[in-house]
């Protein structure tokens, strides 16, 4: 049950950050785009990642553990991004 609790806390910490780099404005990705209203799902993600750490470590190292593998994917997303070449869209409003 560990095994299973840790590789659904890092899945679902990666796509959380996903869906909310691509419900932010500064996404460089036009397929992610139109993903504008992912906050909610990214949320929703980002608490399911969290239990699942938690279930797996315990509450301390849980925490620790949920945390820096959202903020890693976060930074991740972005500088992929740029990779890409891409320009965020300007005409895109900010939520």
């Amino acid at each position: 049950m560990t095994t299973l609790s840790l590789s659904v806390g890092l899945a679902t910490s990666i796509l959380s950050a996903l869906a909310l780099y691509a419900g932010s404005g500064h996404c460089r990705w036009p397929a992610l785009q139109r993903w504008r209203g992912a906050g909610w799902l990214g949320l929703a993600l980002a608490g399911s990642s969290l239990w699942a750490w938690v279930d797996a470590l315990g509450g301390g190292a849980g925490l620790c553990a949920m945390l820096g593998t959202w903020m890693a994917a976060m930074m991740l997303f972005p500088f992929l991004g740029t990779l890409t070449g891409r320009q965020a869209d300007p005409t895109r409003e900010e939520r």
